[in-house]
């Protein structure tokens, strides 16, 4: 007998595949309930995967927000580009320009966005 459960990882409507993957969790035992253990927890993949396309530099993270079931229903929590399409950006004789700015959406949501510019030679 497993003390741990698998739970299947739903991506939100808006991506191409809903189905991203599953997950492990100690079962529900005593005061410690398994659900407990999945919400806030933070998922990384990429964004190709999501949409069934070629485009991998872009990684999207989805953080748990409910249990229905054996089903994690996840949310946008962030995105990232990977290191390798940072650094091909970056070019010699280039100034980088960075900025940060905190939004904040009418129903409620933070936002923080990142921008990244760079100068010409």
């Amino acid at each position: 007998m497993t003390k741990k459960d698998w739970y299947d990882m739903k991506a939100p409507s808006y991506f191409n595949t809903r189905q991203i993957g599953k997950t492990l969790v100690s079962r529900t035992q005593g005061t410690k309930i398994a659900s407990d253990g999945l919400k806030g927890r933070v998922f990384e993949t990429s964004l190709a995967d999501l949409n069934n396309n070629e485009t991998s530099y872009a990684k999207i993270r989805l953080i748990c927000e409910d249990v229905q079931g054996k089903n994690l229903l996840l949310n946008f929590h962030g995105m990232t580009f990977t290191s390798d399409k940072l650094k091909s950006l970056v070019k010699k004789w280039q100034t980088l320009i960075e900025a940060t700015v905190d939004g904040k959406t009418t129903d409620g949501y933070v936002l923080r966005l990142f921008c990244i510019g760079f100068t010409k030679k």
